[in-house]
């Protein structure tokens, strides 16, 4: 066995696995599956190994094999002197001939990098906030006070802008009834952008007790792709106007809101609105531009060595990912053409490398920064995401389960908390926010 420390974050190794330490393995996994295995015809733990070693011949080679390979890693390891903890992904194996004198093998091996953040907040970019003034927070009070006004019986003969019409409708595609485009006594407030372009629009005019046809188009990006693009036939019958009542705003309103107190006033509530509307402006100039912004200066001020099996899986997912976007007369230009996808490969590095060591060090701010997501928190986002698109939480969850994505979802969460910890750190608003917390 040769092995050769590369840098902070590679190392390799290379060797030959005899045909006779294969062989052994086969035999000591024969000797102990005959031990426990039933067989017909043979009672239990006294099965022969020459039986075992027939029947499961493939498996048997297979898993000694294996074990032979992680016996090379681990002898690898302990001649480099690496501790298996530092040891990052599984190994990377570039060569692998099989002959009938054993196995060349040849494999990298990625290592936890060692690097220093210094000064961080040099690639952290300061902001200046507009300041909220005041028709902003009369505008929300307003919107606040429109939502929570009762609804009520509206004198209006025919169905307009900002009233509520009561209606029964079922959708149709070609005819037939599709599911989910059936409701009765839904109220529907007109204006509200609620349904799909067209349809209040189509409805408005309607008298009480009248039936319309109304004939709409899904958008083609709508979340549901078997009714997105498509047209759609609406039967609706309007039951009942309605409009929304009237509400004072004053101090009553606002204990309402925050509670009966004596200091929870109208001009309490405007100040928790106006806090409110400034931090809504900050995470859109965070989500907008500062945190891309941030995480390019990060990639481009530390350079450290980065393991090589973690670059290239990083790579495997980033051609994948455009594979799904190419047409089918690109991607049979690639099948069998290793130099179109080596020239894709090759492409997608820069990607790769900038997204791996990235990942890095939001995992080590993270852990300096004491942040962290748990798995319930992961799934609270999955779930709440996936009620806003219409779809069935449990099942978006077992997908991303299923392809091992929910790791993905965490890191993603963990980087949100750690360039807004950065941000707000480097533009003095961690003290206020603790402020406001006393």
């Amino acid at each position: 066995m040769e092995t050769k420390r590369v840098d902070d974050a590679n190392a390799s190794a290379s060797g030959k696995i005899s045909t006779e330490t294969i062989n052994n393995h086969i035999e000591k996994l024969a000797n102990s599956y005959a031990k426990n295995m039933k067989i017909d015809g043979f009672r239990r733990g006294k099965v022969p190994v020459s039986v075992v070693k027939n029947r499961y011949k493939d498996n048997l080679e297979q898993e000694a094999r294996q074990k032979s390979i992680d016996n090379f890693f681990e002898s690898a390891l302990k001649d480099l002197g690496i501790d298996s903890k530092n040891v990052i992904g599984q190994p990377l194996i570039t060569k692998f001939d099989e002959s009938d004198k054993g196995i060349d093998i040849e494999m990298k091996i990625g290592l936890s990098p060692s690097f220093e953040l210094k000064d961080i907040e040099s690639c952290v970019p300061s902001f200046t906030l507009s300041p909220v003034d005041s028709s902003a927070v009369d505008k929300r009070l307003d919107d606040i006070a429109k939502s929570r006004a009762p609804i009520i019986e509206s004198k209006a003969t025919s169905l307009d802008s900002d009233l509520i019409g009561n209606i029964d409708f079922e959708g149709f595609i070609d005819g037939v009834a599709f599911q989910g485009g059936k409701a009765e006594g839904f109220d529907l407030l007109i204006g509200s952008g609620q349904f799909i372009p067209g349809f209040e629009d189509s409805i408005k005019g309607m008298k009480v007790g009248e039936s319309r046809e109304i004939k709409v188009t899904f958008p083609k990006e709508y979340q549901n792709a078997n009714l997105a693009g498509k047209d759609a036939t609406f039967k609706v019958k309007l039951n009942a106007i309605k409009e929304k009542g009237k509400v004072k705003i004053d101090d009553s309103f606002a204990k309402s809101l925050l509670g009966d107190k004596d200091e929870n006033t109208l001009e309490k509530l405007k100040e928790n609105i106006k806090k409110e509307l400034e931090n809504e402006e900050r995470l859109k100039l965070y989500n907008e531009k500062l945190k891309e912004e941030t995480l390019e200066n990060i990639a481009k001020t530390y350079n450290f060595a980065l393991p090589e099996n973690i670059i290239e899986q990083e790579i495997n997912v980033l051609v994948n990912n455009a594979a799904g976007q190419m047409s089918k007369d690109e991607l049979e230009s690639l099948r069998g053409n290793e130099s179109k996808i080596k020239e894709l490969r090759d492409k997608e590095r820069p990607n790769a490398e900038k997204s791996v060591k990235v990942t890095f060090i939001i995992d080590k701010l993270a852990k300096e920064q004491k942040i962290h997501v748990d798995d319930n928190e992961v799934y609270q986002a999955l779930y709440y995401e996936s009620m806003m698109n219409g779809q069935n939480p449990q099942e978006v969850i077992e997908m991303y389960r299923k392809n091992n994505l929910l790791p993905a979802v965490k890191m993603a969460m963990i980087e949100e908390r750690v360039i807004t910890h950065l941000l707000d750190s480097k533009n003095g608003l961690l003290e206020s926010k603790e402020d406001s917390k006393k």
